[in-house]
This record gives C-alpha cells, sequence and structure tokens, in this order.
C-alpha cells in the first residue's frame, strides 16, 4: 500500500472506508462475511498475526468465544495488544467501512494494511484469483467533534438502505416504509448497529461506549438513526464527512 501523507494522531477518531478494486464483491457468501468479521478483530493487534486455513479459523474463532458462540451473537476473548479501538463498522457488498480511534502510533495504517492483505489473501485463495482485491488507498476523514461523530456513526449504521433502497440518499425511501427500513437494519448482522442498540451480534469487536455516550443511549442511538433514515439528515451538507 502506497505512503500516505495523512498523519494520524494518536486519541483522534477518523472516518475510513476501504473499497474493492473496480468495486468488485469483497463478500459473496454468509462465510465471506464472518471472515470480514474475523479479520477485523485479529489483525487488530500490534504483534505479528498468522493467517490461517478457513478451518483452523473457524475453530478459533469458537476457541476464543469460550463457549458463547451461538447463531446470535459471536464474543471474543480479549488478548491482543490494540493497534485502534473500533468504535463502529459496516460490511457492505463492495466496501467497509469504520470509525477508528488510533491508540498506538501508527497503528491506524498499520491495522489498514493488515487488514487489505489478510482479508485479501484469503479472498484470494478462496476463489482462486490473483492481484489486488482492495483499492490501492484506504480513504479517511478526521472527527473533529462529537456532533461529526454521530453523522458518521448515524451513516454507517443506515448505509444498508441501500440494498433494498438503491438511491434512496438522493430520492429518499420510495419502496418501503420507514417501519420497514428501521427493521431491516436492525436485522442486518454485518454492522456493529446491533451491538449499539443492546442486541448482542459482535460485541467484542467494537468499543460502543463513545457512540452510546454521543446519542445518548441505546435509545438514543435508535432514534439517531431513525430520524437519519427519515430525513437524511440532508446529506450533502456533509459530504466531506461521508467518504461514499
Amino acid at each position: 500500500m502506497p505512503y500516505r501523507k495523512e498523519q494520524f494522531e494518536d486519541g483522534q477518531i477518523y472516518h475510513v472506508i476501504l473499497r474493492a478494486i473496480d468495486d468488485n464483491l469483497i463478500f459473496k457468501d454468509t462465510n465471506d462475511y464472518y471472515r470480514g468479521i474475523f479479520s477485523i478483530y485479529e489483525f487488530n493487534n500490534a504483534n505479528p498475526v498468522t493467517i490461517r486455513k478457513k478451518r483452523e479459523a473457524r475453530a478459533s474463532f469458537k476457541k476464543k468465544s469460550r463457549g458463547r458462540a451461538s447463531a446470535n451473537f459471536v464474543e471474543f476473548v480479549d488478548e491482543r495488544d490494540k493497534l485502534v479501538e473500533i468504535l463502529a463498522f459496516c460490511f457492505m457488498p463492495n466496501h467497509i467501512h469504520l470509525l477508528l480511534r488510533q491508540v498506538k502510533e501508527g497503528g491506524l495504517r498499520k491495522f489498514m494494511v493488515k487488514l487489505g492483505s489478510g482479508y485479501g489473501r484469503y479472498f484470494n485463495q478462496k476463489y482462486h484469483r490473483k492481484g489486488y482485491v482492495f483499492q490501492n488507498r484506504f480513504k479517511s476523514v478526521h472527527i473533529k467533534n462529537d456532533g461529526q461523530a454521530v453523522v458518521v456513526g448515524s451513516y454507517i449504521f443506515t448505509n444498508p438502505v441501500a440494498l433494498i433502497e438503491p438511491g434512496w440518499k438522493e430520492l429518499g425511501i420510495r419502496n418501503h416504509s420507514v417501519k420497514e427500513v428501521i427493521k431491516f437494519l436492525e436485522d442486518y448482522k454485518w454492522s456493529s448497529y446491533q451491538d449499539c442498540i443492546g442486541v448482542k451480534n459482535f460485541p467484542s469487536v467494537t468499543q460502543q461506549e463513545f457512540l452510546l455516550g454521543v446519542m445518548n443511549g441505546e435509545q438514543g442511538c435508535r432514534n439517531v438513526v431513525k430520524n437519519w433514515v427519515k430525513y437524511k439528515k440532508e446529506v450533502g451538507q456533509h459530504e466531506d464527512l461521508l467518504l461514499e
């Protein structure tokens, strides 16, 4: 990954997007999404991470959960030297949104390099392909205050709406009610929204306390997301933060 001019500071928060090259799919089935979750957890580690085969990774996944893996949620044992705090995430078929706080010098860049190369190797091996999986550079923007964090958190959590309402950010909700869209988001497994509204999904992957604080708790988080869906919060005003 080429050298980046951005200087990420310890303790600061950044909205990051990692997009597939040519907007190809990076998650083709459920196992790919689980491997993505496994990756953002495992590669958030200053220590070397060994890439394991899928079967071995699944065994580790269950072992780390100490019997707490189920169809509903997975909770890990935290034994890492973390590079960043993952405050929020959302996996889309061709890109990943992350809200990160750097906790170790150079940590954000190192984490993104590990994530991109590690998941990329898994993807290429599984689908018998060669070459880059992700675009050369991830995009990032510095989140300077709590208000911006609320905007970006809401945007990340509502990204999956585009899967059932293409173009909704420009055209609004046309084919579903707000209630149906909210239900879809609350059922969407591949983001940290469930963990922020009290539904255990991947609770050890993210640190929910910050967003819950700026959004006024679980119900506040629900309200902010509902308002974003209903009114879209005039998305154009925040284009510099949203990294689409």
